[in-house]
């Protein structure tokens, strides 16, 4: 039978175990992106851009090992803002390009990942479990219109030719031209 003292022990090596991963990944990340700072073939402006994001990712990375309620909120808010900034590019250049093909897809792709943002950037605290439900939700929405968006642009690039099965070409696997 577990003591309350193995019990508290073993959600402490939990807790810590998942949210030092968020911070690990952070510091990985962020060592990696000051790397390519200072890769001389990359243009000034993104090594600027890859020096910057290297440097608050580790500093995030840091913060991290803080204790627990600062890596929920990071984690929480490193989610909203890269949906809410994803979602903002996708309608924006969904709405630039008339000639998009599934344009339409895009456009709710990009108001779906936008209010996602939003939800997690506004109360990121307001609920533990309603964070994590809408965080599995969104991704398994997300994740659906993504392979839906990426069926129909194949079907638009004319991939999925709708022709008899002799003529329609391979989805994945082009013969080599040796062959």
């Amino acid at each position: 039978m577990s003591t309350p003292a193995d019990i508290d022990f073993r959600t402490l090596v939990r807790e810590i175990v998942d949210l030092d991963l968020f911070g690990v990944y952070l510091l990985a990340t962020g060592v990696f992106e000051l790397a390519g700072a200072f890769d001389t073939h990359v243009p000034r402006h993104l090594r600027v851009m890859h020096f910057l994001t290297g440097s608050l990712s580790i500093l995030l990375g840091l913060i991290c090992f803080r204790g627990a309620l600062e890596s929920i909120l990071l984690l929480a808010l490193w989610i909203g803002f890269s949906w809410l900034l994803r979602g903002t590019m996708e309608t924006a250049a969904a709405a630039s390009a008339q000639d998009m093909p599934a344009r339409g897809w895009h456009v709710a792709f990009g108001i779906i990942s936008a209010l996602a943002g939003i939800v997690l950037i506004v109360s990121p605290f307001a609920s533990i479990a309603a964070l994590t439900l809408v965080v599995g939700i969104m991704a398994i929405v997300l994740g659906l219109t993504e392979v839906v968006r990426a069926v129909i642009m194949r079907v638009k690039m004319g991939r999925l030719a709708p022709a008899p099965a002799a003529q329609r070409r391979p989805l994945f696997h082009r013969p080599h031209p040796q062959h």
